[in-house]
Order: structure tokens, then C-alpha cells, then sequence
């Protein structure tokens, strides 16, 4: 395959792929983690399990919980996102969601499955005690939970008969965003024609 050809096809994947990224909610944010003993603070010994993808879309007051549990060694008795803790990935902070739970959430098992979607423009989706501390409103809630979300000091945590204050964690990761996808899927074509100018430069080289 030649070099115009190879350009051709390399720029048509691209641009395949730039209008399914345009097809993709902007306004959203999404973000995921693992859950596990290991994770809490302190760290336990459970052999507990668990997987968490949260999508918020700010602009439209959406907040959609994804969770799947398994092992854990007691009944569950609450879940919850707690925000914002002083520094990324560590330590612990108070309950940023509603109280005493999920609504719905599954209690009383060791393992099950959860989704849900919250208005977080009403006062019943979070702590009330979350709201006070970030300006008295469900806006400024969001706000403060969106940048502990961006900045990895927001975590959702399973709390059991077995550890009351969290058997299983997992502090919430950013997806990367479309836009960022996009430009690593143009940065790949350059990579690929730089490294084929490179083998034919080396070949014409060789047989000099």
C-alpha cells in the first residue's frame, strides 16, 4: 500500500470516528472505580468485590449510579458517595449523598446489583449536611461534589454488619472525554505514517 493510500484510509477511519464522538452527550461526565477492602481507610481483609460507574450530567441535574457487589462478608446496611476528602485517592470524608442510603439500594445481602437515576436539583438526593457546607443550596452540592469527582477525592463505599464504616471503596476516576479520545485517535495515524517514513527511510538506506 502505497503512502496516499495508506494517508486515505487512515483519515477516513478518523473521520468515522469523529462523528460517532459527535453523536456523544458532551454536557456529561463519567466516572468509575473498583471496589474492595483494600481500599478502605483502614484497609481490611475482605474478600469483597465491587464496580461502580457514576455519570453526572450537571446541566440537567442527572446523576446515574451504576453498582455491582459480590463476596462481601456480611449483609450490607448503606451505600453512599462520600466528598471530598483533603487529598486525591486517600483519607476519608462525611456522606455527600442522601441519608441513611441509597433509596432502593439492596440491603441485608453479600452480593446484587444496583442503578438508579437522582435529581440532584432536589434537596432529598443529598446529605443535608453536604449542602450546608457548600453554600446552603443543591447547586453549590453539586459544584463541590462535580470538583471532588474531577479531582479523585470523591469515593462510593458499601458499609456491612461486618464493617460499618465501609467494608468495600473505591474512590471515583474520570473517564476520558470524547474530546480526548479524538485527539489520541488523531495522534495515532502520525505515529503510524512517522514510523512507516522511518522503515522506508531505513530501507532506501540499506541499499545504498
Amino acid at each position: 500500500m502505497n503512502h496516499s493510500s495508506l494517508r486515505g484510509k487512515l483519515l477516513q477511519g478518523v473521520a468515522a470516528l469523529a462523528l460517532c464522538l459527535a453523536g456523544l452527550d458532551a454536557g456529561a461526565a463519567v466516572y468509575t472505580t473498583t471496589l474492595s477492602g483494600a481500599n478502605e481507610a483502614p484497609p481490611n481483609a475482605s474478600p469483597g468485590t465491587g464496580t461502580a460507574v457514576v455519570d453526572f450530567d450537571i446541566a440537567t441535574h442527572t446523576l446515574t449510579l451504576d453498582v455491582a457487589f459480590a463476596g462481601l462478608l456480611e449483609g450490607t446496611t448503606a451505600a453512599h458517595i462520600h466528598c471530598c476528602t483533603a487529598i486525591a485517592e486517600t483519607g476519608t470524608a462525611g456522606v455527600a449523598t442522601q441519608v441513611p442510603t441509597f433509596v432502593d439500594f439492596p440491603l441485608g445481602v453479600t452480593s446484587g446489583s444496583y442503578r438508579r437515576v437522582f435529581d440532584t436539583s432536589l434537596a432529598a438526593t443529598w446529605n443535608a449536611g453536604f449542602i450546608t457546607a457548600n453554600g446552603g443550596t443543591t447547586a453549590g452540592a453539586e459544584a463541590a461534589l462535580l470538583a471532588g469527582l474531577d479531582t479523585g477525592r470523591a469515593y462510593l463505599n458499601l458499609h456491612t454488619s461486618f464493617a460499618p464504616a465501609g467494608e468495600i471503596r473505591g474512590f471515583l476516576e474520570p473517564v476520558p472525554e470524547p474530546a480526548e479520545v479524538a485527539l489520541l485517535a488523531v495522534g495515532a495515524p502520525l505515529v503510524l505514517l512517522a514510523a512507516q517514513r522511518r522503515r522506508r527511510g531505513g530501507a532506501q538506506a540499506a541499499g545504498r
